[in-house]
């Protein structure tokens, strides 16, 4: 008798959370830049993949807008929220959880039950104040949650490992922009890898240095 084949993770049932990458920021956040090419070409996927994204500022009126690298993306069709101005520090606004989707969709390893609560994933800045606090709320509503390493950053580099940490302890999957894009899509027969695929070749440079930028390896092991 052969097992049943497992159940993959499909990428309606996520939803990416874009937090403040405004360009009052970019002198200030570590390497800046290289989250902007993360944010690029996981927001590249997401539009490819149907993924909704959700897009927040803070105090948008003194730190201004989203960065205009991102602003396409603001107007593509799977941005479900382009812009929820905020003065809270969490991402956690009912102008983003009232357009969450609530579909169950079967995962490996529940027995194929799924969730009926979508993947939260978070990218953007400050990597321990608005990041972190988006997180903990998320977890607390039901979420799985996901923070992309190569997509977060802080002023003070220093504060990045010390946020992720607390947050894989709180039981937030850290991972890698690529790392999750192919679990979302789970197959290379799925006709969603073909599209995504393009995107990852395209990008490889620019995932190299966001990675050695904002992901660096210590002496003796892996960080993620």
């Amino acid at each position: 008798m052969t097992d049943a084949p497992a159940l993959k993770r499909r990428p309606n049932n996520s939803a990416i959370f874009v937090c403040d990458l405004q360009e009052k920021f970019r002198p200030v956040i570590h390497e800046f830049d290289k989250v902007i090419l993360t944010a690029n070409k996981v927001l590249r996927a997401a539009t490819a993949l149907n993924i909704p994204t959700y897009f927040t500022t803070q105090n948008k009126a003194r730190l201004g807008p989203v960065v205009a690298d991102l602003t396409p993306h603001q107007a593509a069709p799977n941005c479900l929220v382009p812009d929820a101005d905020k003065t809270l520090f969490s991402m956690w606004l009912p102008e983003l959880t009232t357009k969450l989707s609530p579909t169950p969709t079967p995962t490996a390893g529940d027995g194929g039950k799924g969730s009926s609560q979508p993947d939260i994933v978070l990218l953007g800045i400050e990597s321990h104040i608005c990041i972190t606090q988006t997180a903990l709320d998320a977890l607390r509503a039901g979420h799985r949650v996901y923070v992309l390493a190569d997509g977060v950053s802080s002023c003070n580099k220093e504060e990045v490992p010390i946020a992720l940490a607390r947050l894989r302890a709180e039981g937030v999957t850290v991972t890698t922009s690529e790392s999750w894009l192919y679990e979302v899509v789970g197959d290379a027969g799925a006709p969603e890898f073909k599209q995504l695929i393009g995107i990852v070749k395209d990008s490889l440079g620019e995932t190299r240095n966001a990675l050695q930028a904002l992901v660096p390896l210590p002496s003796g092991g892996a960080k993620i």
